[in-house]
């Protein structure tokens, strides 16, 4: 009897040992585990303006909250000292991305804020350094075929839409053809000559418009162009669909547009989730997520255009990327 006691205590206490054993094994693996996920990120600002800044508190804040670290750096003066153990670095703005591209090694790399025009041109080749490195983007324009479904919904008996293109984004015409026409909508488009002057190609584009697509091209809409573009749209009677809120208050009759904290929060979600394993994986480029639509009222009684609600509008267009 004796020895069977003890045979059996001494079955139980080698099930009991190996049972503490694996638990304190996975205990310790989901220690590891959790140190694994959390991660430096390295947010690189092209400069101090308030854009920028928006878009990084939005980051940080949806970052730290998951468990991250993460670090504010100015692209004036940045060095490889200051990457120093990040895992993934964050450029906000096109400067960002060119200071982040000028150093030797850099962790892998998502530029948001940036033209898909610049993006695809130069950025991408630069920031990858011709594919040894993981790079993406968040771009800072719509895509075209939101823009041309906006354009149906809030303009139901336009036919032509009218588009300046500077020689930089010359390669726009086929997008924007292909786009339009799916929508039923023809293009008249002029691209503009080097140092020629704006006024001429314009009026040629309204003439034959029901209305103007106005690109974030600053070789065509700039601080000094803006005021003059929809003054002469308006003299033709021609809305301006525009791409930035500050657009619609000067004068567009409406914009699509993503603010900085819409982008900083698609930049947020794509970190947290290319952080979940070992390996660091972006995902492929692509236009904002979120975005939203502004309309000028008072341009739109003026041109007298009745338009849905912006709600409306922008719930209409959730389905398009």
């Amino acid at each position: 009897m004796g020895d069977t006691l003890g045979a059996s205590g001494s079955r139980s206490g080698c099930v009991f040992r190996h049972l503490i054993g694996l638990l304190l094994l996975a205990v310790c693996l989901s220690g590891v585990s959790g140190q694994a996920l959390a991660a430096r990120v390295a947010v690189i600002l092209s400069d101090d303006s308030a854009p920028y800044q928006e878009a990084y508190e939005v980051v940080r804040s949806y970052l730290d909250d998951s468990g991250h670290k993460t670090v504010r750096i100015y692209a004036k003066g940045l060095t490889p000292v200051a990457l120093k153990e990040a895992r993934l670095a964050v450029a906000v703005g096109v400067l960002a991305a060119d200071a982040l591209a000028d150093l030797p090694t850099t962790p892998p790399v998502l530029a948001v804020l940036v033209p898909r025009a610049w993006y695809l041109k130069t950025g991408r080749a630069r920031l990858s350094d011709e594919g040894n490195r993981q790079a993406s983007a968040i771009y800072i324009d719509q895509p075209i075929e939101r823009q041309a479904a906006l354009i149906r919904l809030a303009f139901p008996d336009a036919r032509r839409v009218g588009v300046l293109l500077s020689p930089s984004q010359a390669g726009l015409q086929s997008e924007l053809e292909s786009a339009l026409r799916a929508q039923r909508l023809s293009l008249v488009h002029a691209i503009l000559a080097n140092d020629e002057q704006l006024i001429i190609p314009l009026e040629s584009v309204l003439a034959d418009s029901d209305l103007l697509l106005a690109l974030p091209d600053p070789q065509v809409i700039n601080r000094n162009t803006a005021q003059s573009i929809l003054l002469t749209s308006y003299r033709y009677r021609d809305p301006v669909v525009g791409y930035s809120r500050s657009l619609t208050r000067a004068g567009a009759l409406l914009s699509l547009h993503s603010s900085p904290a819409e982008i900083g929060r698609q930049t947020a979600e794509w970190v947290n989730a290319a952080l979940l394993g070992s390996m660091v994986r972006l995902p492929a480029p692509a236009h904002p997520a979120y975005f939203s639509i502004s309309i000028n009222e008072q341009v739109a009684r003026s041109l007298g255009f009745t338009l849905p609600p912006a709600v409306e509008l922008e719930k209409r267009l959730g389905g398009v990327r």
